[in-house]
């Protein structure tokens, strides 16, 4: 109703304006006739006169107003000017010749005129888009990215634009958002527009299809409903398209916030939890040795005992593992490095931890004996005992474990090799992650996940890098390189 009634508004003024043009050209005419009749001016003065009113009706009214206001010039100078007075002698050449000059003027001048109110049009038409595109931008700019952009923007657009419809699919979401009225059949206008990639318009409906290309690529479709120029329906489709990027960008960034914050705190809890472990697990390691050199026991109960001592150990290394884990990634370790034989520490970790059918398998490979480096040595055995250890546990019954030392001019390389269960390429970096263990053998093999980033940690407090390569042919083996004489400065 009320567009109804604006439109009959805006064509009573169109109406007023066409009125008052003609009334003003008819107005102008009949003065300078009764100004050239009462003071009795020459042909030439009159006919300049006249040429002026169809100068200016042709300028500020338009071609067929100028065109009619000539013709009238002509006959009133021809009537009341060109001898005979008060008679209409059409066959004069004067009057043939002001006539085309009339008409000429008109054209001309009506032309000029057109064009300079088309393009006055144009600048004001493109001044509104510009006030409305830098409003749209602003005002995005302060949309809420912890909610789906789609929503805010097809609301946004339609309301400064005035556009009947706008619709966007938003191809990271995988959803579609509306806003005005469509007609039916066009409820998934936008998502087939984004499969078929048809970044067209459609003159009839005045609606403008866009394809919205980001950083990565296409990312979704704007479709708006409504007189719009190309310019800013394609300044639109970037603003949408930055809007939905900066989404992605800022939901990614927030995943990775509270995965740091929840690892952060699982982290924390987890050193506390080893401090409190210490303490009992000591005594209580202490108490089953005890027993166990006292003698006396039966074999069962050695057995038992024995059984206490090793799990004991072995939690106790896990606490010991996590706590440096937290002192590594804190940097509060200071290395106490000192010139260690390579291949003697290697020995002495094989022969100290392992013992019966696992120390058997293991071979060690060497081409310098004598080869040392400057390290901490108890972050490196740590790193030695680790990397064996998964071999032992991930490695095919009665195959062999290589060790292998070797030099490069710059470096010491270390690597553990296995035959066994292959590492998927996904899980070869994430894996030395914290409490990450691959999917494969989470359910087969027991384990925390703490051991390889500590290993990482150890190895970067040197300045040295780990990774492991992994083959159902080759088998699995991890590296550990080491600068010669490098360290951590404190």
């Amino acid at each position: 109703m009320a567009t109804a009634i604006a439109l009959e508004a805006l064509y009573r003024l169109r109406g007023l304006r066409v009125m008052g043009q003609w009334l003003a050209a008819g107005t102008g005419l009949v003065f300078v006739t009764f100004v050239g009749i009462a003071l009795r001016l020459n042909l030439t003065t009159i006919s300049f006169l006249y040429l002026m009113i169809v100068f200016a009706v042709a300028l500020f009214c338009g071609f067929w107003q100028a065109s009619l206001a000539s013709f009238v010039a002509v006959v009133c100078l021809d009537y009341f000017f060109t001898p005979p007075v008060f008679h209409f002698t059409v066959t004069d050449p004067q009057n043939w010749v002001a006539l085309f000059v009339f008409q000429g003027v008109a054209v001309a001048i009506s032309r000029l005129s057109a064009k300079e109110l088309r393009s006055a049009s144009e600048a004001t038409i493109h001044r509104v888009g510009m006030e409305q595109l830098f409003e749209v931008s602003r005002t995005s700019l302060l949309l809420d990215l912890h909610q789906a952009p789609g929503p805010q923007l097809v609301i946004l657009i339609q309301r400064i634009f005035g556009a009947e419809a706008v619709a966007l699919f938003d191809l990271n979401l995988g959803r579609q958002d509306r806003a005005g009225e469509w007609n039916e059949g066009e409820e998934n206008l936008a998502k087939d527009t984004y499969l078929h990639e048809t970044a067209t318009v459609d003159q009839h409906t005045n609606t403008w299809r866009r394809i919205l290309v980001a950083r990565p690529g296409p990312v979704g479709c704007l479709v708006v409903r409504g007189k719009l120029s190309p310019l800013v329906v394609d300044a639109l489709a970037s603003l949408a398209a930055i809007v939905i990027d900066r989404y992605q960008s800022f939901d990614k960034e927030e995943r990775a916030e509270n995965a740091f914050k929840g690892e952060q705190l699982r982290a924390a809890v987890m050193d506390a939890l080893a401090h409190e472990f210490k303490t009992p697990l000591t005594a209580v390691q202490t108490a089953s040795s005890g027993l166990l050199e006292l003698g006396g026991l039966s074999v069962s109960q050695r057995d038992l005992v024995t059984l206490i001592d090793d799990e004991a150990v072995r939690l106790n290394k896990l606490c010991t593992r996590l706590l440096m884990t937290a002192k590594l990634e804190s940097g509060q370790v200071g290395l106490q490095t000192d010139e260690v034989n390579v291949l003697e520490l290697v020995s002495e970790v094989v022969s100290n931890h392992y013992k019966g059918a696992t120390k058997n398998r293991m071979d060690i490979v060497t081409e310098d004996p004598d080869l040392n480096v400057r390290v901490d040595r108890a972050l490196l055995a740590m790193i030695l005992e680790q990397y064996i250890d998964n071999a032992d546990k991930y490695s095919t019954p009665d195959t062999a474990i290589e060790v292998a030392i070797r030099k490069s001019r710059t470096e010491v390389l270390i690597s553990v090799h296995n035959c066994g269960s292959v590492i998927r390429i996904e899980d070869r970096e994430r894996i030395f992650d914290r409490f990450y263990r691959s999917a494969d053998m989470k359910e087969s093999v027991p384990g925390t996940g703490i051991g390889l980033s500590v290993v990482r940690n150890a190895a970067e407090a040197h300045h040295g890098h780990v990774w492991v390569i992994s083959d159902e042919r080759e088998g699995t083996t991890f590296f550990l390189s080491l600068p010669i004489g490098a360290r951590r400065q404190h």
